[in-house]
């Protein structure tokens, strides 16, 4: 199967030398966009395996994301970023800048916008600040399957006048309608140069790392409104049985003992939901057998460790 990871995130992984009758191409294309537009579940459709987890929370993504796909001789080196938004607190301040550092260093960035919801203050933050900076962005009509086709011309006119968007795409991250000829497109935009990432590599995030997102992921679904940012989840041991299955003990971090019985539930009842989505989720992806044990700790104030956002892969001062 393709790896997920090497093992060991890399934001300066060694040159892979690729053997092919053509000139390779490769290059780091940005996926931005306000909260909710859908970039995680593009993310997905374009490596064609599931890395980045989906909700219908916003901020859901909290650091950004390499997601690696080849297209003819070309590697596409996704960068999911988290949604950009108005800043209120640390944590917010530090996604959002992450964000932005991820288009910045890219050699294209595609602004995601959800077709279904149009442009709102959010995505008019983001609009004013590429027209500032004077940066030509691929636009991306998103979920256009829940739109009419006349009010996705209307919107694409009215955006078109708003920045420098040259193409454009109408996609369904969901359906995957139009994805294809968006990542064509990319795999002809990218420079030429040497492959930076093994052929078969699908991220630079390691296993246990996505690991802990699919529990964290399930912990969103499950537990709705109840704990919007008040939890974290972090892999602490990961053992290969002989038999090829995985053991897995993570523990999911609250910040008050109130939030502790929350996740727990009744006679341990949530807890014990949320481990078995995650585990046959985590089944699925990793393609074998996993044992999966889940513990619930109270750290205050995770939200303020600097630890955490180093953890995280992001600037603490931001």
């Amino acid at each position: 199967m393709p790896r997920l990871s090497t093992g060991q995130s890399s934001t300066q992984p060694e040159t892979v030398d690729v053997a092919q009758a053509t000139p390779t191409r490769c290059g780091h294309v940005a996926l931005i966009g306000a909260p909710n537009a859908g970039k995680s579940t593009l993310l997905n459709r374009l490596v064609g395996r599931k890395l980045s987890i989906v909700t219908p929370k916003p901020q859901t993504t909290r650091t950004r994301l390499l997601g690696i796909a080849t297209e003819g001789p070309t590697q596409i080196i996704y960068v999911d970023t988290p949604g950009i938004f108005a800043p209120r607190r640390r944590l917010d301040r530090a996604m959002v800048a992450a964000a932005w550092l991820g288009a910045e260093d890219a050699d294209r960035t595609v602004l995601l916008v959800d077709a279904a919801r149009g442009v709102d203050r959010d995505t008019r933050r983001i609009l004013d600040r590429l027209a500032e900076h004077g940066r030509e962005s691929i636009l991306a009509l998103n979920k256009i399957d829940l739109v009419r086709r006349g009010g996705l011309l209307g919107l694409v006119d009215m955006l078109s006048q708003e920045g420098r968007f040259d193409p454009v795409f109408m996609i369904s991250g969901y359906t995957g309608d139009g994805v294809g000829d968006l990542k064509r497109y990319l795999a002809g935009a990218l420079p030429q140069g040497p492959w930076l990432f093994p052929e078969n590599q699908l991220s630079d995030m390691p296993e246990r790392v996505i690991a802990a997102e699919i529990t964290r992921e399930q912990v969103f679904l499950q537990l709705h409104d109840e704990l919007p940012y008040g939890s974290t989840v972090e892999t602490e041991q990961w053992e290969d049985k002989n038999d090829g299955s995985a053991r897995i003990e993570q523990v999911i971090f609250v910040q008050r003992p109130s939030q502790r019985a929350i996740v727990l539930g009744e006679g341990g009842q949530r807890i014990k939901g949320i481990g078995a989505r995650a585990r046959a989720e985590l089944e699925r992806i990793l393609e074998r057998p996993v044992h999966l044990f889940l513990f619930v700790k109270v750290r205050e104030n995770w939200v303020d460790d600097r630890e955490r956002y180093t953890a995280f892969g992001l600037d603490y001062d931001a």
